[in-house]
């Protein structure tokens, strides 16, 4: 049987005040599930996220992302270092049990949505956890990502870039809920409804406050100027994609 309604939490990364922001709407506490589409933990209270995640139950259900990939490779000792600064100090917070967990996360998976017909889910892209793809990728490069995907699936949920948007691509609809933890272009903790459309949300919550917790609960050096650049989303959504621009094989 379709699912009715799917609450699409992406890139949380660790921020605890926004998750439970957004766990508090009416519509994701009446979701029939909540998926979760990568870069859960890389942030300032990567434990307090994932076990929040974990008292919901079975109606979560995780992907992993690139972020969460790195996590465990740092704490597993296969690679010396990551680039995010924050992600060593995430790394080395976790428990043993929730590396397991991250560890064993998949890169995608698919879902039976009312209106919407088998719904992908997957961070970046279905292919891969790392590569850009953007409101105004070329068509071009959405044929490249798209490569081997099964065509039955007409809607592909994808995250990694923390901008919320809404597009076709090659008869497909590609959804990107933004980000919850870490938006880029505006303050609010993002996310999306789906069933029988695509619905974008954006959960408003009290940011100084936030920040305050942050600096108080976090041991990460610099949680203060982490906090209030990213929970304030203090980049703007053009330095982004100007930024971004170039990863998606533009000229």
């Amino acid at each position: 049987m379709p699912l009715d309604r799917i609450a699409v939490l992406s890139d949380i990364h660790g921020v605890l005040p926004a998750l439970e922001a957004v766990l508090a709407e009416p519509d994701v506490a009446a979701a029939d599930r909540i998926v979760l589409t990568g870069d859960i933990a890389a942030g300032p209270q990567p434990a307090e996220v994932i076990d929040l995640l974990r008292a919901q139950g079975d109606r979560v259900l995780w992907v992993a992302g690139n972020a969460d990939r790195e996590l465990v490779e740092f704490r597993r000792g296969e690679r010396d270092g990551i680039l995010d600064p924050i992600a060593p100090f995430a790394a080395g917070a976790l428990r043993a049990d929730q590396v397991d967990l991250l560890a064993s996360l998949p890169k995608s998976l698919t879902l039976d949505v009312t209106g919407l017909g088998p719904v992908l889910f997957c961070h970046a892209t279905p292919r891969d956890d790392e590569e850009v793809v953007l409101v105004d990728s070329r068509p071009g490069r959405w044929a490249e990502v798209f490569t081997g995907l099964d065509p039955g699936v007409r809607t592909v949920v994808c995250g990694h870039t923390h901008m919320p948007y809404v597009r076709l691509a090659h008869g497909r609809l590609v959804v990107n809920p933004g980000s919850v933890g870490m938006p880029y272009g505006r303050p609010g903790a993002h996310w999306c409804l789906l069933g029988p459309g695509a619905d974008l949300r954006v959960t408003p919550y009290d940011i100084p406050a936030a920040v305050a917790r942050l600096v108080a609960e976090c041991a990460y050096p610099d949680i203060a100027a982490w906090a209030d650049y990213f929970l304030h989303a203090r980049a703007t959504d053009a330095e982004v994609l100007e930024q971004f621009g170039p990863r998606d094989g533009r000229c």
